[in-house]
């Protein structure tokens, strides 16, 4: 059985036999049959590599235990509000603190960067995707928008098709026009920083 355990950019879990490039996990969120019950459980969403000092859990899903998690890519991650894991992602993570803290200061701690981006992932008043506008001169590579209904990534002068299988349908980036941005202004502010990781940060169909 396929499990409904692969993330698209807006958050969404969606079933696909591929495991994709990027691990991660926002609490339990299926139930003992390992139906999916709940879109999150807690505010610590986060990204992870896919392999860590050999360990593996098998099977997924297991009763109790938190919801594994399949990413194509960094930037789907970060488009879906999840941030490098502390444990398997160390090095990764002190940079994105130390870069976080320029742009919050006092926000030190995992709980306080958490909080954040909760606020800035999920619509208060229905549960779902937080969006925002922004101008398209304006947005780094690996942010992602809202394009003709469907989730598009950002890179150079294109704008790529997002499917769980990878990157299609390039077309230009249009000049001077604003859209709705998916992934959370924070994450946005630490890919402009020139943002670089121990996961792949976009996969290799964008380049292609």
């Amino acid at each position: 059985m396929t499990l409904r355990n692969r993330v698209t950019p807006l958050g969404e879990l969606v079933s696909d036999p591929a495991r994709g490039l990027v691990y991660g996990n926002r609490g339990c969120l299926h139930d003992r049959a390992g139906c999916i019950r709940r879109r999150y459980n807690g505010k610590r969403w986060i990204a992870c590599r896919l392999r860590f000092r050999g360990w593996r859990r098998h099977p997924l899903m297991q009763p109790g235990c938190f919801t594994e998690l399949f990413f194509l890519d960094e930037a789907t991650a970060f488009a879906a509000g999840h941030r490098p894991c502390a444990l398997c992602r160390r090095e990764d993570y002190e940079r994105f603190r130390e870069t976080w803290r320029e742009r919050h200061p006092g926000q030190l701690g995992a709980d306080a960067i958490d909080a954040q981006l909760h606020s800035e992932r999920i619509d208060p008043a229905t549960g779902g995707q937080l969006h925002h506008r922004a101008a398209l001169d304006d947005l780094p590579d690996g942010a992602f928008i809202l394009w003709g209904g469907e989730p598009r990534l950002l890179l150079g002068a294109q704008l790529l098709r997002w499917t769980v299988a990878g990157y299609t349908a390039p077309r230009p980036r249009p000049v001077g026009a604003e859209a709705e941005l998916i992934t959370p202004p924070s994450l946005v502010a630490i890919l402009r920083s020139g943002w670089r990781s121990l996961v792949p940060r976009l996969h290799p169909s964008a380049l292609g």
